[in-house]
């Protein structure tokens, strides 16, 4: 397996992504080089599982659409893509593109080794992005107000530039607002919406993160990556885990502490953020987003001591 395919990070998927019909978007090609799939072999899967792809997941893009991310397209891209993936991509088709939600649900489908790594550094990409387009949301006015003045003609365009702003900007807002929520419930395929709020709740620990899993896998590690600084995480988990020791002792050479007991007295996932909230898991870490589950939160705190306790 190329170890350069595999290394890419977010700051190059960010080139990948692309502002079409106001919304977020990969290529398929672009897609299917990142998973280590063929092309073909990813719309193929889109084909067989049509009712899991509305055209908000998933959508044919025109000619003129094409043409305009070919004009996009980052010019360092044969550095990163080795492969003869790149070379072949013609234009004898249109391509499809994915939505956010729709890499989720294709993630679901595709299996192989990098897949996890891929879908958790596609899903910071498209963050990262909202984040940007945020943070320069008045700079984006300015200009489209600069073109304005320049060149009425163009009015029409700059509604639309508004248009996508806007859109962006509720999405961002979604995943930031109230973190203090009692439940959240998550359908089949929202794989990024819960690993975006399980990543808001390791976040708000301060001290020491307690998570109760017996499924757990390294797909755990990628999470706890995003702790803050010097805060202490315990899991709890079965012997069928699949995490070893090795991948405990590379983690705490960079990301400090991590420790792991393992227990059979739970049969139920929890959270426990510095002693002082607790959250009920209705779902595997590993398998989020892969069936209809729900995150609530306990309020009655005096549980937290008899679980840990337990």
């Amino acid at each position: 397996m190329d170890k350069e395919l595999i290394s890419i990070d977010t700051e190059n998927i960010k080139n990948l992504i692309y502002t079409i019909r106001g919304k977020q978007v990969m290529l398929d090609s672009d897609v299917a080089m990142l998973y280590h799939y063929e092309t073909k072999k990813i719309n193929e899967a889109v084909k067989r599982n049509i009712r899991r792809f509305p055209k908000k997941f998933c959508f044919r893009l025109t000619k003129n659409e094409y043409e305009t991310i070919l004009l996009k397209k980052p010019n360092n891209w044969s550095q990163i893509a080795t492969s003869s993936t790149y070379k072949n991509r013609g234009i004898s088709y249109l391509p499809n593109a994915f939505t956010e939600q729709g890499i989720g649900m294709l993630s679901g489908l595709l299996k192989n080794e990098i897949a996890i790594q891929v879908s958790i550094n596609i899903m910071d990409a498209f963050v990262e992005m909202r984040k940007f387009i945020n943070a320069n949301k008045n700079l984006f006015e300015r200009v489209i107000n600069i073109e304005n003045t320049m060149n009425r003609n163009f009015t029409n365009i700059d509604k639309k530039l508004i248009s996508y702003d806007n859109k962006f900007e509720q999405i961002f807002n979604e995943l930031q607002k109230d973190e203090n929520f009692k439940q959240k419930i998550f359908f089949e395929g929202q794989i990024y919406d819960a690993y975006s709020l399980i990543i808001d709740i390791i976040k708000k620990a301060k001290k020491k993160i307690v998570i109760i899993d017996n499924y757990i896998d390294d797909s755990i590690l990628e999470m706890l990556k995003k702790k803050n600084k010097d805060v202490e995480a315990v899991i709890l988990t079965s012997e069928k885990s699949n995490i070893s020791k090795l991948d405990v002792q590379k983690f705490n050479q960079e990301y400090p502490v991590l420790k792991i007991a393992k227990t059979d007295k739970f049969h139920d996932r929890f959270i426990i953020i510095d002693s002082k909230e607790l959250y009920h898991c209705g779902a595997s870490i590993k398998d989020l987003g892969k069936k209809c589950f729900a995150i609530n939160k306990i309020e009655d705190n005096s549980l937290i001591d008899r679980i840990i306790n337990t």
